[in-house]
């Protein structure tokens, strides 16, 4: 997904200049795969540890079953929103369907009395457990990716100022220069759940003289990023009018 940043230097172009408000300095766009949104499993795993070690149940099956249904739970609907794209005519449709299934279900149980004993008989019978370890173990190796992939980044991202577009690349830093006054922007938000998450979407850049757009993926807050970058060069726009006058 990506991240836009402001810069720490002290550079007339790193932020917001006093003297005029509409320029919002330079904006870092940083490209990030989908396993960040792993995110809320991680928490859960937390959970499971600080529960196991507080209640001191390390080695009590019984007790076990909540945190281990609560990982599971969290795990799968995780997964779910990794696997595939909800956009927002999909995600209606969704819902609607889980209504109809929700208010069947109820149906049935309503015509079938005994059937609820016999259903939640089955359920608890779903006893998954894990220890202390197991979720603590998760934890870290799923935070150790996180920032190997934070790292990662570091080394491929793009820089969006007044009047060029360039794309930090490479351990030494290569750089790539796009004329900026001329850039199009679109942004998409193909996943509502995505969205919620990280409030997320895909960033298509479409600069000057060139045939094939730059898209960008999985853009962190993609709403206040496209009013910094469509800011910016509108008062670029202005500027360059008032120039010619």
């Amino acid at each position: 997904m990506a991240e836009v940043t402001t810069t720490t230097a002290p550079s007339p172009d790193d932020g917001p200049d006093p003297k005029n408000p509409n320029n919002p300095g330079p904006v870092y766009l940083v490209s990030y795969p989908k396993v960040v949104f792993l995110y809320p499993t991680v928490l859960a795993a937390m959970f499971g540890a600080i529960f196991m070690w507080f209640n001191k149940i390390g080695a009590d099956a019984e007790a076990a079953v909540i945190p281990g249904r609560i990982f599971l739970t969290v795990l799968l609907i995780n997964l779910v929103v990794v696997a595939f794209d909800f956009p927002r005519t999909t995600s209606l449709t969704w819902f609607f369907a889980t209504v109809a299934v929700v208010i069947g279900l109820w149906t049935l149980f309503r015509l079938n009395a005994n059937l609820i004993p016999w259903v939640t008989a089955q359920i608890t019978k779903i006893r998954p457990a894990a220890n202390a370890s197991f979720y603590v173990i998760f934890t870290l190796g799923m935070m150790g990716l996180f920032l190997v992939v934070i790292v990662s980044r570091r080394f491929d991202y793009w820089e969006v100022r007044g009047n060029e577009l360039l794309h930090h690349h490479g351990v030494l830093s290569d750089l790539e220069r796009f004329s900026a006054p001329n850039l199009r922007i679109d942004k998409e938000i193909n996943d509502v759940f995505e969205y919620l998450l990280l409030r997320s979407g895909r960033l298509i850049l479409h600069p000057s003289q060139e045939r094939r757009a730059i898209v960008l993926e999985n853009v962190f807050f993609i709403n206040q990023k496209e009013e910094r970058i469509t800011k910016m060069l509108g008062a670029l726009q202005v500027r360059v009018r008032t120039d010619n006058h």
